[in-house]
């Protein structure tokens, strides 16, 4: 049972059509067949008639007549081969007074000889160089890829007198924009619309890519079949006569086009664009032409290679002291989030996007006109396993619970820097709404043609508009290289980060551990002796200070614990009176350990716009650092007063200078000791007064004027 022949007909189809292995060539020129042993092994059916010669199969090349420039060539390319493989040698010749071009190449280990009938006489085509050589002079002068494209067109239209040549540039897609036209005046203008990619099928632009120059002097022409060919079909991607394929003939033919000529711009390696040219009669130009024509071409992709390759190493600075820039905040500051934030227009310019998110514990920073509750709807249903990079480009690609919710920002670039935090950058491009004049509906239809039910073009130059939703300018892979480049910084970053917060926290239960010992100790003896009557003032003593020396280390963890995390010590700041703090915190030490001598040096009053808790806290932890320390029998010294606008208060203590290693970290948390300073707490103290007076805007500093060692608060009357 036969199926419905029109069922298989698709455009799937048309893109697996063999259309390099063709088996005949066009009736303007004849083709011979030999194998690297120079035997005969195939020719077109038209040699006779064209050439005047009768091939037989396996008979040596030599027993054709053939001029003795043609053999030479022949075993130049034999010569040349690599692989079986040899770039075209062209020379002229005369059969019967007729001229043609001879283009003569190898490819998988067969020489191929081409003969092309040429009516232009030789000194005419000799003039065209010189048109080629003002050509390649205008190329020189332009400084976009535009200006160049329009000179293009019409410089080879000057070259090869083609009624309609046009310019390409393809998208990432794959369809084309004809983006500059020279045409004859009363032929309906092209320019601006644009292609769909199946105009082109993938074997086809395989073929572009591999031979720059395709020509067809007459689309009504009769394919000329191949004949004697053996060890399989010919493969002839490179040859300049290769018949082409029905349905691309009969979609030239459906718009009135008589002969059509295409050159490939290829950049790095890729069907970057096309010089297409269409002659709405029969029109055969001249292979030395054409390739002047191809040279144009690789100047034109040489050129544009350049531009590019200027515009990416412009990219790749700016990018590069981004990077730079936030990698040296990222040192300096303890919230990744916030490092984000201060140079989020950077990022947002360099990645191209409208809008940015930055998302860490639940904190959301946002830059542009997204909504918070929109943000936070995206970071919920965003991928939690997989590739910590998200690239959505079109509203369907988005889960179904948010296509709508997210109104016009349907592109979406997301990095996930921090698994641990949830930290995510979002960086939003909006809908981009656009009308395409589209040469002919991207879609084709299946009717009846010349060749039976197949994909038949029929009017497929008329322009057709369609507005286009629900898609954003995709990003460039310039932009996607940024975002992973800034992807993996930041989780490395970031896991450096937990690597220190892990060895912070296993560091802190140790020491925590050790710390409380001897306080609950203490309780524990103190409890024992209030068991057996004895010493109830005493032991209350002994249990006040151990129960508040544990409340203090415990506090401490706490303010460790908001500043590590990113949140921050709160800071409630108001006028107080200074001298009351100090002279309250000074009675209250006294108290608890009354065997320690002050001297303090302060005003009767000092109002001053300050947190009056956390300052007591920071000058809590001076005094408790220097009674740790202070020599025996010597006073500890507390002064207050002003300097250039600042508050400043200073508290001493006689005792040895402490060693420079631990001066580089002496306001860090869990810094070692000196060896001569008995560690006696958690080595936060510093570290949180040191906190305190930054959250003020101040400075605490320290130095040592012999026998002292001084802490000095400076604080600024307004704070910031």
């Amino acid at each position: 049972m036969m199926a419905n022949p029109s069922s298989a007909l698709n455009l799937e189809n048309c893109a697996h059509e063999p259309i390099h292995i063709p088996g005949s060539v066009q009736p303007h020129g004849a083709l011979i067949v030999l194998t690297e042993t120079l035997q005969i092994n195939g020719w077109s059916a038209n040699c006779e008639l064209l050439l005047r010669l009768e091939p037989k199969l396996n008979a040596p090349a030599r027993s054709l007549r053939l001029d003795t420039e043609i053999f030479s060539a022949i075993d130049d390319i034999l010569s040349s081969m690599e692989n079986g493989e040899a770039s075209p040698l062209a020379l002229e010749t005369q059969i019967k007074n007729e001229l043609f071009d001879v283009v003569i190449h190898a490819h998988l280990h067969r020489i191929i000889v081409e003969f092309e009938r040429r009516d232009t006489p030789s000194d005419e085509v000799a003039s065209f160089a010189l048109k080629a050589h003002r050509a390649i002079d205008r190329f020189k002068r332009q400084k976009s890829i535009d200006s160049l494209l329009q000179i293009a067109v019409e410089e080879i239209q000057k070259l090869t007198g083609f009624d309609r040549v046009m310019a390409y540039i393809f998208r990432h897609d794959d369809s084309g924009d004809i983006v500059a036209e020279e045409r004859r005046a009363d032929l309906d203008p092209y320019l601006g619309r644009r292609y769909p990619a199946s105009d082109i099928p993938a074997q086809a632009r395989r073929l572009y890519t591999l031979n720059t120059l395709r020509v067809i002097p007459d689309l009504t022409y009769e394919p000329v079949p191949l004949v004697g060919v053996e060890d399989g079909p010919l493969d002839m991607s490179f040859c300049i006569l290769r018949s082409v394929s029905p349905v691309h003939v009969e979609y030239l033919r459906n718009v009135g086009i008589g002969a059509s000529m295409s050159v490939s711009i290829i950049v790095n390696g890729h069907l970057w664009g096309m010089i297409a040219c269409h002659h709405m009669s029969a029109r055969q130009i001249p292979y030395s032409i054409r390739m002047a024509c191809d040279v144009l071409a690789q100047i034109i992709a040489s050129t544009v290679a350049s531009i590019q390759e200027h515009d990416r190493a412009e990219a790749t600075r700016n990018i590069n002291a981004i990077r730079m820039a936030l990698m040296e905040t990222l040192l300096d500051e303890d919230d990744v989030s916030q490092a984000l934030a201060l140079h989020a227009e950077p990022l947002k310019n360099t990645l191209g996007a409208a809008a940015l998110v930055i998302a860490q514990h639940g904190k959301i920073l946002i830059f542009g006109d997204v909504s918070s509750t929109m943000a936070m709807d995206i970071l919920e249903l965003l991928p939690t396993d997989g590739d910590d990079l998200v690239l959505w480009q079109s509203r369907k690609e988005w889960p179904a619970l948010l296509q709508e919710r997210i109104n016009k920002w349907v592109g979406l670039l997301a990095l996930r820097f921090d698994r641990i935090t949830a930290g995510w950058i979002l960086a939003f491009r909006a809908e981009q709404i656009e009308t395409i004049n589209w040469g002919n509906k991207p879609e084709r239809h299946i009717e009846s043609g010349p060749l039976g039910p197949r994909l038949t073009p029929k009017g497929s130059f008329e322009e057709w508009k369609e507005v286009v939703r629900d898609s954003a300018e995709p990003w460039d892979n310039i932009q996607v290289e940024f975002a992973r480049e800034l992807l993996n910084a930041l989780l490395r970053s970031c896991n450096r980060r937990h690597a220190e917060i892990d060895r912070a926290r296993t560091q802190l239960m140790a020491i925590l551990g050790h710390d409380l010992r001897d306080p609950l100790n203490n309780i524990n003896l103190a409890a024992s002796f209030l068991e057996q009557g004895s010493g109830a003032n005493k032991m209350g003593t002994v249990i006040r200070n151990s129960s508040s020396r544990m409340q203090r280390l415990v506090e401490q963890v706490l303010d460790m614990s908001r500043i590590g995390t990113g949140i921050g010590l709160v800071l409630n700041a108001k006028e107080v009176d200074v001298t009351t703090i100090v002279r309250d915190l000074i009675s209250e030490t006294r108290l608890g350990y009354p065997g320690i001598d002050y001297d303090i040096n302060m005003p009767e009053t000092f109002i001053w716009n300050l947190d009056p808790d956390r300052l007591a806290q920071a000058i809590g932890n001076l005094l408790s650092n220097a009674r740790h320390h202070t020599s025996a029998k010597s006073s500890i010294r507390l002064s207050m007063g002003t300097s250039e606008e600042n508050l400043i208060i200073e508290v001493s203590n006689e005792a040895n200078e402490i060693e420079p290693e631990v001066v580089e970290s002496l306001f860090a948390p869990f810094k070692k000791s000196s060896s001569s300073r008995g560690r006696t707490g958690l080595g936060l103290g510093l570290y949180i007064s040191h906190e305190i007076v930054n959250g003020h805007g101040g400075q605490l500093t320290y130095r040592y004027e012999a026998p002292h060692v001084i802490f000095k608060i400076a604080l600024p009357r307004q704070q910031q």
